[in-house]
């Protein structure tokens, strides 16, 4: 599950805007890494794994329009592969069905809130920002809801379960 992040004060500059850029990176990191590991576990239905292989597909999507951004910022990222390897490191693979879409759930609502609240950074700032405002707050706001669809997606999976 990935840990979680609060955006609590306006964005004040450029470099603070690079930094949570980047922490939203590396969420998308976790959440394509955590997700294409559990798609490939021997026991799932084929809806769960189809889900799971469009949120990894989808987080990688994501995690491409954010290095966009932190590229326009002239901010360097941390590798895809470096994530991979730290979430492979720490995945148990002995999780059950519910716990797949439990983690995947923790994760996508993560990733909402994070996009919420850098939103709403960007926002109530009135600092100038080299990247268009407007650019940057349509490419998160189009993040945001992927997430809250993702959010109801897994939320229906685990419905239909019970």
């Amino acid at each position: 599950m990935v840990v979680g992040v609060s955006v609590q004060q306006p964005v004040a500059s450029d470099h603070q805007l690079a930094r949570l850029l980047q922490i939203g990176v590396v969420l998308e990191e976790v959440v394509e890494a955590r997700a294409a590991k559990h798609a490939d576990m021997a026991d799932l239905d084929d809806s769960v794994r189809a889900f799971l292989r469009q949120a990894a597909a989808e987080s990688a999507t994501h995690r491409e329009r954010l290095d966009e951004l932190v590229d326009a910022l002239e901010a360097d990222t941390i590798p895809f592969d470096d994530i991979k390897t730290l979430v492979e490191q720490q995945y148990e693979a002995d999780q059950d069905f519910d716990g797949v879409l439990y983690d995947q759930l923790c994760n996508e609502e993560t990733a909402y809130k994070f996009y919420d609240d850098l939103i709403e950074a960007i926002e109530t700032s009135d600092a100038t920002l080299s990247i268009e405002r407007g650019r940057l707050l349509t490419v998160l706001r189009e993040i945001r809801a992927d997430e809250e669809a993702g959010v109801e997606n897994v939320t229906e999976l685990m419905e239909e379960r019970q």
